[in-house]
């Protein structure tokens, strides 16, 4: 499913982040635009400029909020979504694959379609919560990203509180008719993707050598198959 050429392109960023943080200063935007692409940035619920409740509950179901979100956009829109963004849009995809044209998933793996453990989750909470182990250093990065200066840490917090979703099932993305692209780095906690990939019938892999994920979204190689694959180079 192609939308027309001048379909603007929904950037989404990851927890913590913001699409400031994340797309403008890594200048994605501007590149999009000079490819003769419109961009509509979004900050989730909880991040950036947009409210930010402290009950766990109210980022329930962040696949809808984007749905609402969305509602004075054009009827089809390409999406990029990186970490959080990209399991917010891609939940949207499946709720809605004909709101979207061309989507990108980047930062998430094989996990989307796993029961996964919540041991990681609490060690992240205990350390935002300050009763974590000081020199667990994966789960410090989060803590350190939510004490960030302008960042309300108790809605980063409930971000990561909200309620479990289930796994996703293979059988129903791949009855998705988007062009989908997957990008992971190799050294990503969330990788390997490629059982996600091959879920999509028009789905396909980019993995971004000696690429962890933080530095995703900033990776050249990143970028330029982003802008490959939405035709703005």
């Amino acid at each position: 499913m192609d939308a027309p050429a001048d379909t603007p392109v929904v950037l989404l960023h990851g927890w913590a982040g913001s699409f400031r943080e994340t797309w403008q200063s890594t200048g994605m935007d501007a590149l999009l635009e000079d490819g003769g692409r419109s961009v509509i940035g979004v900050d989730l619920l909880g991040h950036g400029d947009e409210e930010k409740p402290h009950d766990p509950e109210s980022y329930a179901r962040l696949d809808e909020w984007l749905l609402r979100r969305l509602a004075d956009a054009p009827p089809i829109v390409d999406a990029v979504g990186f970490s959080l963004g990209a399991m917010t849009l891609l939940r949207a995809l499946v709720a809605q694959p004909s709101r979207f044209g061309r989507v990108v998933l980047a930062g998430i793996g094989n996990g989307m379609l796993e029961e996964r453990s919540s041991d990681e989750g609490r060690k992240i909470i205990a350390a935002l919560e300050g009763t974590g182990d000081s020199s667990d250093p994966s789960a410090q990065i989060f803590a350190n990203y939510a004490d960030a200066p302008g960042k309300d840490k108790l809605a980063l917090t409930a971000v990561m509180k909200r309620p479990r979703e289930a796994p996703l099932d293979a059988a129903v993305l791949a009855t998705i008719p988007n062009q989908v692209l997957v990008v992971i780095g190799e050294k990503d906690f969330t990788h390997p993707a490629d059982r996600l990939a091959s879920c999509f019938p028009n789905g396909r892999l980019v993995e971004l050598r000696n690429t962890d994920h933080f530095a995703t979204p900033e990776s050249f190689a990143f970028i330029d198959a982003v802008l490959e694959f939405l035709g703005a180079v």
